[in-house]
């Protein structure tokens, strides 16, 4: 099965590797990315594959005639078939690559989110797609700072193209939604942290694309006015609903959520009169650190109730598993090109190691387990899948936790005797876009 259905990817994608030579290149490199490979480097693939030298498979990155985004584009239908649902999530985040030296394409010292402090790295933008059937990495553009799109001769030098100038990861992520709109993937929501999220170009994108979104935002973020945390510092205890957001490696992931319905916006949440959306504000509360909280701007169809809105929420937890996955099993960030190009041709690639993971992974979940695969995200150091052809590893069964019913909609707006009134919103408060309509229901 192993084997098949990775020959069935080869054929998939072969025909953008217009040689012989690079389609057996690609397939050698591919399948020492799968294999249980100490250091997913140059020279220990090519051992893998049989190669005298690294050569062929670092001309396979750096000098072979492909388009690493005609395979991308290969790959998000790949995932569209075999993970594709019609209530999928877009998942968008970045994660930084730890380099030595001054010459790989957009090498600096920056803050990385993967080493929790500022380091000599580079930083890539991703896409993951999300759905009850599984998780992949769909997309990914590299950030260039300013201290290279600003000096043309370094860039040169990396092969950086003329034409690429300095985007910020939030221009970055919106050129992923767009691209996604564009393939074959089915999407209804878009989550990101707050680095994102607090962008209002971007919030207004997936407005206008029709996408609903759950977004986390930082807690000086103004809602209509207020500061999002004033609006919930208000909030009554009977407004706080114990919820899960999705099951985590120790049962489900349960936290304190309050909602708050905000005004509607006419050019966006209306056909003709008829109102289509509803925007949220969403506070989680730790459990065991109550004055932890997290806040949310949520944009969702008429009829989805809060239970809706924390299930995508606790979705965007989804990326980071996919970034541990590709990471430890598929040798995500064990590249050695410095080359700007190089750097798409690896991660295009190790992602199509990943998402062919998802799939056998989803396939085995569709048949009970009979053949039991290694989750994505269920990775560690040191623990590869087991190679193409070979008998997968069995996992003892996956305890299963039964959930509470959903809860019903809580909304902070009406007043509770006895207790402090919330925060009314402004009468009339201008929202970027269009105007506010606080006469609707």
């Amino acid at each position: 099965m192993w084997e098949r259905e990775l020959g069935d990817l080869f054929l998939c994608i072969g025909h953008r590797f217009g040689r012989a030579d690079l389609r057996c290149r690609m397939r050698d490199y591919v399948r020492g990315l799968l294999a249980p490979v100490g250091r997913k480097n140059g020279w220990q693939l090519a051992e893998f594959a049989g190669h005298r030298t690294p050569d062929g498979l670092q001309r396979l990155l750096n000098g072979a005639t492909w388009d690493a985004d005609d395979v991308r584009d290969d790959l998000q239908s790949y995932v569209a078939k075999h993970l594709g649902d019609d209530d999928g999530v877009l998942v968008i985040d970045d994660t930084g690559f730890i380099k030595k030296g001054t010459t790989s394409a957009g090498v600096q010292r920056q803050y990385s989110g993967t080493a929790g402090r500022t380091e000599n790295c580079q930083i890539g933008v991703f896409a993951a797609y999300a759905t009850s059937n599984g998780r992949a990495l769909v997309d990914r553009e590299l950030y260039l700072p300013r201290s290279w799109t600003d000096d043309r001769e370094r860039c040169r030098a990396a092969k950086v193209p003329d034409e690429r100038g300095f985007a910020t990861k939030g221009e970055l992520a919106k050129r992923l939604v767009l691209r996604a709109l564009a393939s074959d993937l089915p999407l209804a929501w878009v989550a990101a942290d707050a680095a994102y999220g607090q962008e209002g170009r971007f919030r207004r994108l997936l407005e206008q694309s029709g996408l609903g979104y759950v977004l986390a935002v930082p807690k000086s973020q103004q809602v209509f006015g207020p500061r999002i945390d004033h609006l919930f510092a208000q909030a009554p205890d009977e407004a706080w609903e114990l919820i899960s957001c999705g099951d985590g490696a120790k049962g489900p992931r349960l936290y304190h959520w309050a909602a708050l319905e905000l005004p509607t916006v006419a050019e966006f949440d209306y056909q003709g009169e008829v109102p289509v959306r509803r925007r949220w504000a969403l506070a989680r509360r730790s459990l065991s650190k109550p004055e932890e909280i997290a806040y949310f701007l949520a944009y969702a169809p008429r009829e989805s109730v809060v239970a809706d809105l924390v299930r995508v929420a606790g979705m965007r937890w989804q990326i980071e598993e996919c970034f541990q996955a590709a990471k430890n099993e598929c040798g995500l960030d064990q590249y050695e090109v410095r080359r700007y190009i190089g750097w798409y041709g690896h991660i295009t690639l190790a992602m199509l190691a990943h998402a062919y993971l998802a799939v056998m992974a989803a396939d085995a979940g569709a048949k009970g387990g009979a053949e039991t695969l290694p989750a994505p995200g269920s990775a560690h150091r040191g623990r590869s899948p087991p190679a193409p052809g070979a008998s997968p590893r069995r996992e003892p069964p996956s305890r299963t936790v039964a959930l509470r019913a959903p809860a019903e909609l809580v909304t902070l707006a009406p007043q509770t005797p006895g207790r402090r009134p919330p925060l009314p919103l402004p009468a009339t408060t201008p929202l970027l876009g269009g105007a506010v309509r606080q006469d609707r229901p």
